[in-house]
């Protein structure tokens, strides 16, 4: 487990851990005052919170999803660099664009973007690459900004149960003949619930979109340099056989 990962569990067991206080907290109060559970209390978020939920379980989906294709394993899986390095310094184009169109990782499509220019140079081939570098790159990342735009939702998906929320306690407040402090108190929290777990997505969303995008980084940079030798492989000399 590298040290990306690590702070990500850290985060996780923290957070269930302070999910796990605030419960007991919620409960140890005054025997006098009846306290809702945190379970009690999503019940009262209503249709956002549903929403919130799924929108949750989604960004979960993503970070797992990401996680296991984001590796650089399978960006540029070890057995593809050892067969375009025996291809390309053989200056075999047509076997090495077969097996790229084949495989469709990260590396491969990079690589593509070069030997598909195989005949017209160096140079070429040099400049197919990093048009295709920048492309590949911008497809990765565009996977990460969804990540990004739940967690910027969730936080407006919470201002708006809490607005609505207020609104119906409101309501309901103006229709009591004598309304107590107490009454206006509990509305008010309970519609913050929501607020609650928007911020709470945006935190964990945000974060963990923040930590592949310089993992996509790191692993992208290390790709481009691999190609770049393999590249650099097809300008040498083929070896008298």
């Amino acid at each position: 487990m590298n040290f990306r990962k690590l702070i990500l569990v850290v985060c996780l067991v923290g957070f269930v851990a302070f999910l796990g206080a605030a419960a007991y907290a919620a409960e140890d109060g005054e025997k006098d005052v009846e306290k809702k559970s945190w379970f009690d209390l999503f019940k009262t978020t209503g249709l956002v919170g549903m929403m919130l939920v799924g929108v949750s379980v989604v960004g979960t989906a993503l970070s797992i999803q990401y996680a296991v294709n984001l590796r650089q394993e399978k960006l540029g899986p070890p057995h593809l660099i050892s067969e375009l390095e025996t291809l390309l310094a053989e200056k075999n184009f047509e076997q090495t664009l077969a097996i790229c169109d084949a495989d469709r990782s990260y590396l491969a499509r990079i690589v593509a973007g070069a030997v598909v220019r195989g005949e017209a140079g160096y140079e070429e081939m040099k400049k197919g690459m990093e048009e295709s570098i920048a492309e590949e790159a911008f497809r990765l990342n565009a996977k990460i900004s969804y990540l990004a735009l739940i967690g910027n939702i969730a936080p407006l998906l919470g201002l708006l149960g809490t607005v609505t929320g207020m609104v119906t306690s409101f309501q309901k407040i103006e229709q009591m003949k004598s309304p107590t402090p107490a009454d206006l108190a509990v509305g008010v929290y309970e519609s913050l619930v929501n607020t609650t777990m928007g911020l709470f997505a945006a935190i964990v969303f945000l974060t963990v979109a923040f930590f592949f995008k310089n993992k996509i980084s790191g692993t992208t940079l290390s790709l481009n340099t691999i190609a770049g030798e393999l590249l650099s492989r097809s300008v040498m000399e083929t070896p008298p056989q």
